[in-house]
């Protein structure tokens, strides 16, 4: 009796067990089509890395702004400018008069005539040119010179800093897909394990409690599936906003953050030194204080000039009376010719402002040598700081990489277990949390990683090529 009853029990059994896999089978045929509503990845055309920093190079307002500051700094680097050539004016003047005239002489009678014209015509080419300023024109053309190159170090910079968060928040965008497809991945094991469950409770193996436990944590996961889909979103809107485009565009980034293990400390300090624009910048603006300097001195110097012209005055009188006579008539003098000569100017005293105006020279230079010291710092705390952000993520990323295959392998056997009734729901979500854990810290930290080597690029230069 006892052999029957335990050959009935193994029956039923391997009844439900039959009758669960064709369960499961069923509702694995339908699984594609049963995800959250407005479930689709945001995306558009394929945008890659390059793609979007040659779009920022030619589309990014404060690159464009900051071109069209080195085009005047450089139509501003002329002799012109700085003095050094003659300026040639023509100068033509003509006013016209209507005159009442009374003359009284003794014992006669007044001479009076009304509304007489009268006019005069100026006109002449004058010359002027500076031969000698104590070389203040040449400090001046040095020094346009070298505003000119400060802007171009500062332009440099801000496309190098544009091109830094364009590559930041192209890659943010790649992050925020990797952790969506994370969820979306999450999202199906969820829908599977209700379909699983669903199967059991109905040939009552399971309660349930448990297939509403599963579609709690759907929801949760749909949740935060949402959330994210509004990240990746606003990742988007940030790219596009710095590439100067329709914030409403979509697209699909198709780079992988590869992050570079190479890098060499003492190559990034000695590269700081030597091709940051910042610093660059920095090292001419105490050029730029030393040549005001000098202009100030030079201008305690004498001042020669030349001077020449040609020129033509035609006046014409219509009160003039013919000599020893009452009878008026009309008076035409014509002058031309040319004009030369030298103009010398000796500064004497002029209240001591141009003593202050030195001094004050002097001490911008001073301002300027702690500006570039103060840069240097700045830049070398920037890098020291990005270095060790670098080095600690690659540490962390070699520690998550291995630690990402051993979740989706955790997850792997879970599941099978799971299908096959050997494992509770409690240990496959547990299991779930940590692969979905695990695969967004090392999206995170790579990203991170990525971040510092970008910093530390931009601070060597190394992002825009000459």
């Amino acid at each position: 009796m006892q052999v029957h009853l335990n050959a009935l029990s193994y029956s039923c059994f391997v009844i439900r067990f039959l009758l669960i896999c064709s369960l499961v089978l069923a509702s694995g045929l339908g699984f594609a089509q049963a995800l959250p509503p407005g479930y689709a990845l945001p995306g558009g055309p394929a945008l890659t890395l390059q793609q979007a920093v040659e779009l920022a190079l030619t589309q990014n307002f404060g690159i464009q702004i900051a071109r069209r500051d080195v085009d005047i700094a450089t139509r501003n680097v002329s002799r012109a400018n700085a003095g050094q050539i003659p300026a040639a004016d023509l100068n033509l003047t003509q006013s016209n008069n209507r005159i009442n005239l009374q003359q009284q002489f003794e014992g006669r009678d007044p001479r009076i005539t009304n509304n007489v014209p009268t006019s005069l015509l100026n006109a002449n080419v004058a010359l002027t040119w500076t031969i000698f300023d104590g070389l203040g024109m040449f400090v001046a053309y040095d020094r346009l010179k070298t505003l000119e190159g400060q802007r171009r170090q500062l332009t440099r910079s801000t496309i190098e800093q544009t091109v830094a968060d364009v590559t930041d928040a192209y890659f943010d965008v790649v992050r925020a897909t990797g952790k969506f497809r994370a969820l979306e991945a999450a999202l199906r094991i969820g829908r599977e394990r209700i379909q699983l469950t669903k199967a059991q409770v109905e040939v009552g193996v399971k309660a349930k409690v448990e297939l509403l436990t599963a579609q709690v944590d759907y929801n949760a996961d749909s949740s935060a599936w949402l959330r994210q889909q509004e990240s990746l979103l606003t990742a988007q809107i940030t790219l596009n906003e710095l590439l100067s485009r329709d914030p409403a565009t979509r697209f699909s980034a198709t780079d992988s953050i590869i992050v570079a293990r190479d890098l060499s400390r003492a190559t990034i300090a000695e590269r700081v030194q030597a091709a940051n624009p910042r610093l660059a910048a920095a090292r001419l603006q105490v050029d730029i204080s030393e040549q005001e300097r000098r202009l100030i001195r030079a201008s305690r110097y004498p001042s020669v000039g030349l001077t020449g012209g040609y020129g033509l005055t035609r006046n014409s009188n219509g009160a003039a009376f013919l000599p020893g006579t009452s009878q008026l008539t009309t008076n035409i003098n014509r002058q031309q010719g040319f004009n030369y000569g030298v103009v010398a100017t000796l500064p004497l005293f002029d209240g001591f402002l141009r003593r202050r105006q030195e001094q004050n020279a002097r001490i911008i230079t001073e301002q300027s040598r702690f500006a570039l010291d103060q840069t240097r710092l700045q830049l070398d705390s920037e890098a020291e700081q990005a270095w060790q952000q670098y080095q600690n993520r690659i540490r962390l990323l070699n520690l998550e990489e291995a630690n990402l295959q051993l979740a989706d392998q955790n997850v792997e056997i879970a599941l099978e277990r799971y299908r096959l009734g050997l494992l509770t729901p409690l240990v496959l979500r547990e299991a779930q949390r940590s692969q979905l854990d695990a695969a967004t810290r090392l999206l995170d930290i790579r990203y991170e990683a990525k971040q510092a080597e970008t910093t530390l690029r931009r601070l060597t230069g190394e992002l825009v090529k000459e």
